[in-house]
């Protein structure tokens, strides 16, 4: 049976290897969701990450483990966007020709700076299931390597090292919501803190337009459910059984947000504590703000994963706010 998680140990050596590449980025605490739940509240703002989100630490751990053949026949990857500027930031880096195949409606911001990073950027594709089909094609045709966004140790283990900073600098850390898409942030966090802090509650949190995750363990099967437009793009797509694993062993619970809750987050978050967020990257604090997770125990960290929104739906949504 395939290992989908990584160890502690794995996860101590992607920092490692991640040193002087991916920046250790702010825990703050922040005083309004402190006060809004009684008890003290942090962001770890992977939106100031390098290339603008968590993803480029998995990226650049796994393509750091690639045999030189693996390296010469270049990779492939699919993405909704952030995994694509993480996998070409590593692949510049490390030398490494990269392709990556991205929904036709991908922000501009995210096709951008993934071209800007000398990767070869595929838009085509209807959605961010068909950009993965797509690239699965392209690896079988072409002998390069497919990055999955979700799921393999060495990504995990380099996505696992949040979790590492986060018990590293908040070791009486209680609960901790991670924004959840196909896992792999989840699996990499979930992972290092069920190994050296099981006490910490995992709650995971998505759109209710990318509620894959959410139906599936509800279920306890994969369910399929519809491709709709969302703010949270990045959580976009199905989850298979290998994603379904993950969250069964790594979640205490997830809940879903709504649009407007979002973009309310994403207003608020500009407005109120000066982080740029994307859909994806705001989760976690809509669910704070909606009031449903009073239950939770303190100390708690809100996982802001990415900052990656276009600007014109950055201007949209702060008008819409007043």
């Amino acid at each position: 049976m395939t290992r989908l998680l990584p160890s502690a140990t794995e996860i101590r050596e992607a920092a490692g290897r991640l040193r002087g590449v991916a920046v250790r980025t702010p825990l703050r605490r922040s005083a309004a969701l402190s006060d809004l739940v009684g008890g003290d509240v942090y962001l770890k703002l992977e939106s100031e990450q390098l290339t603008g989100s968590f993803k480029v630490r998995g990226a650049f751990n796994a393509l750091s483990l690639l045999t030189p053949e693996e390296r010469a026949r270049g990779i492939v990857a699919s993405s909704a966007g952030n995994h694509g500027l993480g996998v070409a930031e590593a692949a510049q880096r490390l030398g490494v020709a990269a392709t990556i195949f991205v929904p036709s409606n991908a922000p501009a911001v995210k096709k951008e700076g993934i071209a800007r990073r000398g990767a070869r950027v595929l838009d085509e594709a209807s959605d961010y299931d068909d950009a993965m089909v797509r690239a699965r094609a392209y690896a079988r045709e072409t002998g390069a390597t497919f990055l999955h966004p979700c799921l393999g140790v060495p990504l995990l283990a380099g996505q696992g090292t949040v979790g590492s900073e986060v018990l590293d600098e908040l070791p009486s850390l209680q609960t901790i919501l991670v924004c959840v898409g196909g896992g792999g942030l989840l699996g990499g966090i979930g992972a290092f803190l069920l190994s050296e802090a099981p006490q910490v509650r995992v709650v995971g949190v998505q759109s209710e337009r990318t509620d894959a995750m959410a139906r599936a363990i509800e279920a306890g099967r994969v369910i399929e459910i519809e491709s709709l437009p969302t703010l949270a793009d990045g959580l976009a797509g199905q989850v298979d059984g290998d994603a379904l694993a993950i969250g069964q062993a790594t979640l205490e619970s997830i809940m879903t947000v709504t649009e407007d809750e979002i973009a309310s987050a994403i207003a608020w978050l500009w407005l109120a504590e000066g982080i740029r967020a994307e859909g994806s990257g705001a989760v976690c604090v809509a669910a704070l703000r909606s009031g449903r997770l009073r239950h939770l125990t303190p100390p708690i960290v809100a996982i802001v994963s990415g900052a990656n929104i276009d600007e014109t739906r950055l201007q949209g949504i702060l008008a819409a706010a007043g």
